[in-house]
């Protein structure tokens, strides 16, 4: 309980002074959405929550109002064309998840914990993952964010279905990795999320978050990027 309490307290704080400093950054992405694409500032959709309970998440717009019903639905690919000019520069720098900090506020995420996922992806996970998962705040950031840097190239290869890969080799072994952070919950893991989460903003084919976290599931060998593929834009 105590652990619980604090890390609410640090998401409350360190997501207020981030609004704060970030304020200035924040009214230039906003002028610039609206005069762009759609006029699109935010975008809105509903997730799985803190005790398996939907909430509304916030981010800033990336894609077609209408993405969710055309191309591949729930997944996203890379290169995929339903993302915006401007979007692709967001997803990149991962700018678009920063309004999520108000859902930290309001007490609906962490800064870190399992990513909130949508029905979809939540009925991807097994059983046992589904029963457990959101016993803790779902994150901003989270281990599975880190390892899935580059699930979009992943899930972009040629014969194969996106859904479906996903369902059966993505979702698995998420969902490993996050009850490996269930098992491993901490401070010093928390703060270490945090570090690794910037690191691969700057080194985004880093491997730095297995040989710090050195007893994290292995990688299976159908998710892991070829040279070429990690090279490619």
């Amino acid at each position: 309980m105590v652990y619980y309490a604090f890390k609410r307290l640090l998401d409350l704080i360190c997501s207020i002074i981030a609004l704060v400093i970030l304020s200035p950054f924040l009214i230039t992405i906003i002028i610039i959405l609206r005069v762009t694409g759609e006029g699109e500032i935010f975008f809105h959709q509903r997730r799985i929550g803190f005790k398996n309970i939907p909430f509304y998440i916030c981010k800033f717009a990336t894609m077609l109002k209408n993405s969710p019903n055309i191309g591949a639905g729930a997944v996203t690919i890379k290169n995929d064309p339903r993302v915006t000019k401007i979007g692709k520069h967001l997803r990149k720098s991962k700018l678009n998840e920063i309004p999520q900090l108000i859902n930290v506020i309001k007490g609906e995420m962490s800064l870190v914990g399992p990513r909130p996922v949508d029905d979809f992806a939540f009925q991807a996970y097994p059983n046992q993952v589904r029963s457990i998962i959101y016993n803790v705040r779902p994150g901003i950031t989270g281990i599975g964010s880190i390892v899935f840097r580059d699930e979009e190239k992943i899930l972009t290869r040629q014969g194969i279905d996106p859904k479906e890969f996903y369902v059966n080799h993505v979702a698995p072994y998420k969902g490993s990795l996050e009850l490996w952070y269930h098992n491993h919950a901490s401070i010093t893991t928390y703060l270490i999320i945090i570090f690794l989460t910037a690191w691969q903003i700057f080194f985004p084919h880093s491997e730095l978050v297995y040989k710090i976290f050195k007893d994290l599931p292995p990688k299976p060998t159908s998710l892991q990027l070829n040279p070429l593929e990690v090279k490619s834009v």
